[in-house]
């Protein structure tokens, strides 16, 4: 095993030690640093000679299917990796820089998904989601940043739903975070011509009972999200958004009509992580989600906010109750200013 591979494996275990979701390489002149995000936070892990980072650079981009060659584009790729039983999925990405070129690391646990009985603070929210996807038409939308756990809830109400009945269930993912059984997954892919839009059209000549969009990111596929939900099937998928009521507004912008938010939009999950008191060394986090959906989500759609509603609770009632309830610091509420 050559010096940049025996490196790389040391680093992803230590990363994977500490429960880290990525690593983030930063080059300067003479060093590169590189960075674990731990639980949200960003921890400097070690600094490496510039020239060791460039090697280790094109032992990620050779593993990982990049071109070594192309320094002046932005470029991804994917890498498998194993250790103690365990299976990883590693999506990499470039980014070019005056000096150098950054790299960034997501790590994607393959083993089983997390139940979602393990993934909100607040059990009767989770009584309210497994209402929703009780339905078998409609759209459900789980928004918020990157990170904050949009498709592990949507892998984990996927895996609630065939547990319980088969249906034919089909994925449209740019990329495939985790390998599923008893589920068709398809690999977006740009170039090959496989866009969402055209996936989304193939996917349903397939008869798909559920369809999950990975997620909504222009226009068109907004627009082709809601026509499939229309047409008898249930659609699961996620945007980028703030908060419940910023979705509305997003789709809004995005040309969705009312009449269509007002007969297709079942409901929306927003979600933010909260770090929350443990026994562990390493802190832990669990979602809190504003959750609209019936009156409430009626009101944001004819208003463009909510005047009173004793069913929404806002990301800052939220994270009052868990500091009330002894879940969390009060550090929690610097969260709503970020």
């Amino acid at each position: 095993m050559n010096p940049a591979a025996i490196f790389s494996k040391n680093l992803l275990l230590s990363a994977i030690q500490a429960t880290a979701s990525d690593i983030h390489f930063c080059p300067s002149t003479h060093k590169t640093e590189i960075y674990f995000r731990v639980h949200g936070k960003r921890i400097i892990h070690q600094n490496i000679p510039q020239k060791q980072f460039e090697t280790l650079l094109a032992y990620y981009k050779f593993s990982s299917g990049m071109d070594i060659g192309e320094k002046r584009k932005p470029q991804h790729g994917t890498i498998s990796f194993q250790t103690h039983h365990l299976q990883f999925s590693l999506r990499l990405s470039t980014l070019p820089l005056n000096i150098s070129e950054s790299l960034a690391i997501r790590i994607l646990p393959q083993n089983e998904a997390r139940q979602l009985e393990q993934l909100f603070l607040f059990p009767n929210q989770l009584t309210k989601i497994k209402s929703w996807i009780s339905k078998r038409a409609g759209i459900i939308l789980f928004t918020g940043p990157t990170g904050s756990g949009k498709t592990t809830t949507l892998y984990a109400l996927l895996q609630s739903l065939l547990q319980e009945q088969s249906f034919q269930t089909i994925t449209l993912e740019d990329p495939i975070e985790k390998e599923m059984s008893n589920i068709l997954q398809v690999q977006v892919n740009e170039r090959a011509g496989i866009s969402y839009n055209a996936g989304l059209k193939a996917a349903l000549r397939h008869d798909p009972d559920i369809l999950m969009v990975g997620e909504i990111r222009d226009r068109e596929t907004a627009h082709f999200a809601f026509h499939a939900s229309y047409t008898g099937h249930l659609v699961l998928s996620t945007l980028h958004a703030k908060d419940a009521v910023g979705t509305i507004h997003r789709l809004l912008e995005m040309g969705i009509k009312k009449t269509d938010l007002e007969q297709s939009l079942i409901a929306v999950a927003s979600l933010q992580l909260l770090p929350i008191k443990t026994n562990d060394f390493l802190p832990s986090r669990a979602a809190i989600l504003e959750l609209l959906d019936n009156q409430s989500l009626q009101q944001v759609i004819s208003n463009g906010s909510i005047t009173m509603n004793n069913d929404f609770y806002s990301f800052d009632q939220l994270r009052r109750k868990a500091f009330a309830y002894g879940f969390a610091t009060k550090e929690i509420f610097n969260m709503g200013n970020k």
